[in-house]
Formats: C-alpha cells, sequence, structure tokens
C-alpha cells in the first residue's frame, strides 16, 4: 500500500456567473471596444487599462465576491489585509488570433472572466509549469498526463466563467478556431494593501 501526497500545489479557482450579460453590460463592452483597440502579440486588447472604474459595476462586483472567497480559502491571511482590483483590461482574439506565454508583473493574483467563447472554439487557457525547464532535463514520453509529469495543464472555459490564479503563474491561449466570430474575455490584475508579516520588536 502507499500514499502519493500533493505538496506544492498551484491553485486555479473556477468559478461560474449564475446570470448572463444584462443588456446594459453587452452596451458597455461594445463601448469599451468602439473606444479602441491595442495590437498585442497575437491579439488586441483595450486601449483603456482600467474599465472597471467606469464601466461594469455587477461583473466586477461578482469577480471581487469570488476574490474574497480565493483569498478566504487559498491565502487565509491571519491579518486586515485588503486585496483590490487594479488594472482591468479587455482582450480580443479574432479569427486565428492567440495569446502568447505570459504572465502578470507587479500583481498578486490574476483573473480572466469569459465574456463570448465562439462556437467551436476551444478557447481555453493552458498554464506552464514554472519549474518546465529543470523537469525536462530528463524526459521520458509518458503513456499518459498526470498532475504530476505534465509540464503543462489545460482548461477548457466557457461563456460566464471566472479562473482566479497567481498571477506568477505563466499561462498562455490557443488560436480561435472561429472562423467569424471574436472571443472577448476581461483580465484583471489584484494587488494588496494593509498589515503584511511580523512586527520585529
Amino acid at each position: 500500500m502507499y500514499n502519493i501526497k500533493n505538496i506544492f500545489p498551484t491553485p486555479v479557482y473556477i468559478a461560474k456567473r449564475d446570470s448572463d450579460l444584462i443588456p446594459k453590460e453587452e452596451k458597455e463592452i461594445e463601448k469599451i471596444i468602439q473606444e479602441g483597440m491595442q495590437k498585442n502579440t497575437g491579439n488586441s486588447s483595450s486601449i483603456n487599462s482600467y474599465i472597471f472604474k467606469e464601466n461594469l459595476k455587477e461583473l466586477k462586483q461578482f469577480c471581487e465576491q469570488q476574490l474574497r472567497i480565493y483569498v478566504k480559502d487559498i491565502i487565509n491571511p491571519k491579518k486586515g489585509v485588503d486585496f483590490y482590483i487594479t488594472q482591468s483590461w479587455l482582450t480580443l482574439n479574432k479569427p486565428g488570433e492567440h495569446l502568447h506565454s505570459h504572465c502578470h508583473a507587479n500583481s498578486i493574483i490574476s483573473g480572466v472572466f469569459y465574456v463570448s467563447i465562439p462556437e467551436n472554439d476551444k478557447g481555453g487557457i493552458t498554464f506552464i509549469d514554472p519549474n518546465f525547464k529543470i523537469r525536462e532535463v530528463i524526459k521520458f514520453e509518458q503513456k499518459g498526463f498526470t498532475p504530476w509529469n505534465s509540464t503543462s495543464w489545460y482548461f477548457p472555459v466557457n461563456d460566464n466563467e471566472l479562473i482566479l490564479f497567481p498571477s506568477w503563474l505563466h499561462h498562455r491561449v490557443d488560436p480561435n478556431e472561429n472562423a467569424t466570430t471574436d472571443r472577448i474575455s476581461i483580465a484583471f490584475n489584484v494587488f494588496v494593501k494593509g498589515v503584511m508579516g511580523e512586527t520585529l520588536e
């Protein structure tokens, strides 16, 4: 008899919003896109990097509610600290466009809310093990993939779904496979204020 233990797991938090976008939110998203998009490597993002400041109030509240659960259950801070959303932006993947592998600097937690995943588009998110270069020094051909032998892990996503994860975790998105419809998501970063660490006497 034997046991296998996970000692340093990386949390990926997934929550489904109960309701679809309301007409007001759909109009605000259209307005953000119309105000201007800037071209990135493989996709486009809104020129406005703080869209939650003036738009999508109900959606921001949902993200903040889930963020509080993430902090309580995963970080579990002892002292009074306030985790808050800093930047927030809209990402657009036109047919064939993708999102290159990257992480989010100057942030503790990052989130992606999926507004619209086109039909027949995998549209998921792939996370990359930060230790993959070390783990691939000796590489075996595997019969199948498990959380212990994989250097990346793919999560399918759906409309109105939120994913929260540590900002240091590299991630990418495969090309939009739908020939006519854009993939739309909203990303944001989270930082903290308050008392951190112990007081030295």
